[in-house]
């Protein structure tokens, strides 16, 4: 069984939430989430609340019939979302633009027992 979640316009570059959705990747969810307590990224909150999130969803689909402990993290991608056009005023008269990203993150969480299976 699988379960999904989305996180959409997150206001962070998707180059500094990639770095962290590499760690969890392939990983059991809490061997996941443990590892995003002790990261000292600011993408790990809330790509941990991302997951569970996904747990969540999935103890919901399932109607309490999933086993927790046997989920694991199939596949989580980050794509660039929207960005916001920003101005910083430069010497003479001069305007440089900023680009502000934002991220769209995705988790697939998968029952360990069914993927051996298939």
């Amino acid at each position: 069984m699988e379960s999904t979640a989305h996180l959409r316009n997150l206001r962070m570059a998707p180059r500094k939430v990639a770095v962290v959705a590499s760690l969890v990747r392939g990983k059991p969810v809490e061997a996941a989430l443990n590892i995003l307590k002790f990261t000292k990224r600011a993408a790990a909150v809330p790509v941990a609340k991302l997951i569970r999130s996904a747990v969540a969803n999935a103890t919901d689909q399932s109607k309490g019939q999933v086993d927790v402990d046997r989920l694991f993290v199939k596949t989580i991608s980050v794509d660039q979302g929207a960005s916001v056009r920003r101005f910083l005023a430069r010497a003479m008269g001069r305007a440089t633009p900023v680009k502000k990203k934002s991220s769209h993150v995705h988790v697939v969480l998968a029952d360990e027992s069914k993927s051996k299976k298939s």
